[in-house]
């Protein structure tokens, strides 16, 4: 699967685990524009991902954490965050470079 269809499933599954409808989201988003994101048809912008997060009340990475465990199924929620975890620690350890 895909990661724009990956994330179109997690929207939809937040969504509704939150109790939402498509309309809920009208201060940020068209219902229209939601459907075509929940359908994979489109991909949203980091912008975007903050204000749909913001409507569902959890952190964008909740959001996106979400998709890349729907496009791989095989990852458990604890692997993924441990791996990021693990490369965020790494890459503010090494030196930047510029000053």
């Amino acid at each position: 699967m895909d990661l724009i269809k990956a994330f179109g499933i997690a929207l939809r599954n937040v969504r509704q685990r939150r109790g939402l409808t498509q309309e809920d989201f009208s201060i940020v988003s068209s219902r229209t524009y939601l459907s075509t994101l929940e359908r994979g048809l489109k991909g949203p912008t980091l912008e975007k991902i903050e204000q749909l997060s913001g409507v569902l009340k959890v952190h964008p990475l909740t959001l996106i954490t979400e998709a890349f465990l729907q496009e791989d199924p095989s990852l458990s929620p604890e692997l993924l965050l441990s791996r990021v975890l693990d490369e965020f620690n790494a890459l503010r350890s090494e030196p930047a470079d510029h000053p």
